[in-house]
Order: structure tokens, then C-alpha cells, then sequence
């Protein structure tokens, strides 16, 4: 979920001139694929079963649902910004699936297999949509896990509908937040931010205040991107008394599950539920 908003104001740190105030929009944080992008080598696992759920405008979410023997859940994940599925399933799939659970993941809106046109709205009533879908196959049993920008989505979801249990991997407590944490402690003091209103009403406080489920905050704790003090503030606002914080002192943003212990402990949660 990395942005680039600083390349033009760096002279501040030299000269403290020029650029004084960044504006952020919604394009600094969604980068759907180039019109016309052809996917170059499709993702394929005979275990799994394509999966395709319209958004409420016409736009076609695929993905794909891996269906384990005596699974007690599934777990619908939504990667980060940079996620496509024929891309990073490779990876991520065997991670989720190690805890037994079925796990669906789909590529957003104007990304990979996926078609529309991406925006805040259409994006969240996207995750609505795709729990809903799998909420009627696995009633009462779907756990919704969300890295980095998809744990926005996730958060989202979670605010909104019955869901099993909550995982925000990676996250941050605001997309203003998670700006001001991005910019230089020698540039802060002369740059000012004007934010969209549509990036301004994303706040997983605000959603976590309505979780009615167990949740799993993970945090890692080398994140330069989403550092773990943000993940912290989103875990104090769940008000729950089975919601658990786990902080991986040796990973990275994107790489937390698969640090050392990260699994054993994920997995903990997942099976309690």
C-alpha cells in the first residue's frame, strides 16, 4: 500500500522550499491494471474451483475457492494493494489453507481477472458482495482476512455483516494516519495535507468499534509502510474481550506470515473459532 508523495517536496530537506502542501487522492493508494493488460501466465490449482460474483454495477469478481475435507470455515481474503491473484496465490494460498479452513480470494475491481472501474465505494460494496456470496454457500462460517489496503475491506465487512472472525494484517487505524506516518520527521513540520473526502471517511477505528466477533491484529514489527503503533490503535478500539494482538517483531510489511511462529499462531485463532 506504499505511496509516492514526496518525490517532488524533497527539496524541503534542503532548501525547506517549494512544494508545502500534498494533495492525496484516491489514485495514490488504488492502481488498477493498464487497460488492456493481458494476464501473462495463469494461476492454476486442481484443488481449486474458479469463482466468479457480480458488484452490484455489472463488474465481474473472479477468483477462486479451495475447498479442504472436513474444513470448519473459510477464510476470504483480501490482499494488498499490489495483490493479483495469478500473481501472488502461488504464495498465499498455501499459507491460509495450512489451517484447514476453505480460503477464497479474488483480484479487485479493474485488477488481474477482474473487471470495473475501482473507486472507495465501489471497492467496499465489492467486499459486501463477495461475502454475501460466500456467506450463502457457508452460512455463519466465513472469516474475512485483510493485509494492508485489504484490511480496509476487511474492517469493512466486518462493521457490516455476520462474520466468523476478523484478521487486519498490516493495517493502519486511517488512510490519513497512514500518510502523515509516511512522511520524513524533517519534512512533517512544512508540508501540509489535503486529503479527498472519500479517503477521509476510511477509518478502521471507527469500523472495529462495531465488530460483534473475535478478532486477530497482526503487526510487524520492521513495517515502515503501516508501523506497528497504528495496528495497535486499531486492536484497542475492537470492544471485545476475544480479540488478540500479535506483534512479529522480525517481519516486514508484507512478509509477516511467514515469519517464524506467525502460522502457529494464526492458525490458533482460526481453529478456536
Amino acid at each position: 500500500m506504499r505511496i509516492r508523495l514526496l518525490a517532488a517536496c524533497m527539496a524541503v530537506s534542503v532548501g525547506l522550499a517549494g512544494c508545502t502542501q500534498i494533495s492525496v487522492s484516491e489514485r495514490h493508494f488504488i492502481r488498477p491494471d493498464a487497460p488492456g493488460t493481458v494476464v501473462k501466465q495463469r494461476y492454476t490449482n486442481a484443488a481449486a474451483s474458479e469463482l466468479s460474483v457480480a458488484g452490484k454495477d455489472g463488474a465481474q469478481l473472479n477468483g477462486i475457492l479451495l475447498e479442504q475435507p472436513g474444513a470448519r470455515s473459510t477464510v476470504l481474503y483480501f490482499g494488498g494493494n499490489s495483490f493479483h491473484l495469478d500473481q501472488h496465490a502461488q504464495h498465499a494460498l498455501p499459507l491460509l489453507a495450512a489451517c484447514g479452513s476453505n480460503v477464497a480470494m479474488f483480484d479487485y475491481r479493474g485488477y488481474g481477472r477482474s473487471s470495473g472501474k475501482p473507486s472507495i465505494d465501489t471497492m467496499q460494496a465489492d467486499a459486501l458482495a463477495l461475502f454475501d456470496a460466500l456467506n450463502a454457500r457457508f452460512p455463519g462460517r466465513v472469516i474475512v482476512h485483510g493485509q494492508s489496503l485489504g484490511s480496509f475491506m476487511a474492517a469493512h465487512v466486518a462493521q457490516a455483516r455476520p462474520v466468523l472472525g476478523t484478521v487486519l494484517e498490516s493495517t493502519a487505524t486511517s488512510v490519513e494516519d497512514f500518510v502523515h506516518a509516511n512522511v520524513p520527521w524533517y519534512a512533517a513540520p512544512f508540508i501540509r495535507i489535503d486529503m479527498a473526502d472519500s479517503l477521509r471517511q476510511v477509518d478502521n477505528r471507527k469500523a472495529a468499534a462495531h465488530f460483534s466477533s473475535a478478532a486477530l491484529v497482526i503487526a510487524a514489527g520492521r513495517d515502515k509502510t503501516t508501523p506497528p503503533r497504528l495496528g495497535r490503535k486499531v486492536f484497542e478500539a475492537i470492544p471485545r474481550q476475544d480479540k488478540q494482538y500479535l506483534l512479529l517483531e522480525q517481519a516486514g510489511h508484507n512478509d509477516a506470515l511467514r515469519t517464524e511462529g506467525a502460522i502457529a499462531a494464526y492458525c490458533g485463532f482460526v481453529r478456536r473459532l
